[in-house]
């Protein structure tokens, strides 16, 4: 069995047989097919392709969608565990399993026709079509509300019209689901399909971060859809934030995975690195370190697993995401920065998994509602003021 501590308070006893298994299982498939050329992905920038079918047969997508549209029905606190895992390898594998699953899935499962989910679900579930989410844009990350595609009516279907930017899995995908604003109208959802015509992607190739995940920017120009490409339960900006919810959930269960991976290297590299004659893990300053990245760490597990129960049970609000998302990944990347001190030299190497984590995880930080942006929807959660936007500004659909 892969390593997959620390497990500093028993956490493993409030997990469920069928939770431990499912984790055990994608922590095998990590260790085993991710871990040994996941470096040099990431040093190449390139994403693993050959590892989609077997995550499509393990059950990685969509696991949480009811059986007949491809998923397993799990709970929500082992799709945690799912995403855990995948993060301990890399976060592009995390981030490509989340778009896939909680972004364009779930869209397509909750606001699409019966036709669409019939269409692309059990495909998706397999591994078979890839799906994005074309939401972000160039000017509007943080206020999607000020997005600037359009869908305009035409006859019987729709002209779209805009750029999205930062899309995970955009050249990558067959389908994406695109957000986009009718004139004078609210945020409407729609599948557009690779190769329809006006339609294109291109992958950013100047990353630091994320390297081993395709980021796009997709391109709409007069792309014409049929009335029935639209998700014809998506009506208002409510609708693409309920798909960023479900992501959200399960970074800030995702980044746990990074974390133990990044602590798991530094207390075993500590404990074996000599200088002046003893294991640097023998000084105070170097248990400290480790201290800290521990109580962090823990933090952050017992806040994931108490999310998915709060999930589970139908009482998870939207603003208790945001303060997981907003705690968990800090709090990783923190664990990660300390676990590359104490790598020293080495950790700038990729040949230790400390650095890559690190910079993986200033983009967890910023994507998906940056830190600032899930500090106010608490902050507004807690006082009832919205300090997003200056008093008396028109809201947005």
């Amino acid at each position: 069995m892969p390593e997959t501590g620390p497990d500093y308070l028993q956490i493993e006893r409030l997990l469920t047989d069928d939770e431990r298994s499912i984790r055990n299982l994608v922590a095998e498939f990590v260790a085993a097919e991710v871990a040994p050329s996941i470096g040099r992905h990431w040093q190449e920038g390139t994403f693993p392709m050959a590892l989609v079918a077997q995550m499509g047969e393990l059950g990685i997508f969509g696991p949480t969608l009811p059986q007949e549209y491809g998923g397993a029905g799990i709970s929500d606190v082992a799709y945690g565990l799912i995403m855990q895992e995948l993060e301990r390898g890399d976060s592009g594998l995390r981030s490509f399993a989340s778009v896939q699953s909680a972004l364009s899935m779930y869209a397509i499962w909750r606001f699409g026709s019966e036709a669409q989910r019939r269409r692309w679900l059990p495909k998706m579930a397999k591994g078979q079509a890839i799906g994005c989410f074309g939401l972000t844009e160039p000017d509007a990350g943080s206020d999607p509300g000020a997005m600037t595609t359009r869908a305009q009516r035409d006859g019987g279907g729709w002209v779209l019209n805009g750029v999205k930017r930062w899309i995970t899995n955009g050249t990558l995908a067959d389908v994406a689901v695109v957000w986009a604003r009718e004139e004078g109208g609210a945020i409407l959802g729609f599948l557009v399909e690779r190769g329809t015509e006006g339609f294109s992607a291109e992958d950013v190739h100047t990353k630091a971060s994320m390297r081993a995940s395709h980021t796009s920017d997709l391109m709409l120009d007069t792309v014409r859809l049929s009335d029935d490409a639209r998700l014809p339960e998506a009506k208002g900006l409510g609708a693409p934030l309920a798909c960023l919810t479900q992501a959200r959930f399960g970074i800030a269960c995702g980044v746990v995975g990074a974390a133990m991976d990044c602590f798991n290297e530094a207390l075993a590299y500590t404990g074996q690195r000599i200088a002046f004659g003893h294991p640097i893990a023998g000084t105070q300053l170097v248990q400290e370190h480790l201290v800290d990245m521990l109580s962090r760490l823990t933090a952050a597990q017992l806040t994931a697993l108490q999310l998915g129960r709060l999930k589970e049970a139908g009482e998870l609000r939207y603003a208790q995401v945001s303060l997981a998302k907003r705690n968990n990944t800090r709090a990783a990347l923190e664990v990660a920065r300390i676990g590359r001190e104490l790598l020293g030299g080495n950790g700038i190497t990729t040949e230790y998994r400390a650095i890559r984590h690190m910079a993986n995880l200033e983009t967890v930080d910023t994507y998906e509602g940056t830190y600032e942006i899930h500090t106010l929807i608490v902050g507004r959660d807690l006082t009832g003021l919205d300090a997003f936007r200056a008093p008396g500004a028109a809201e947005r659909n």
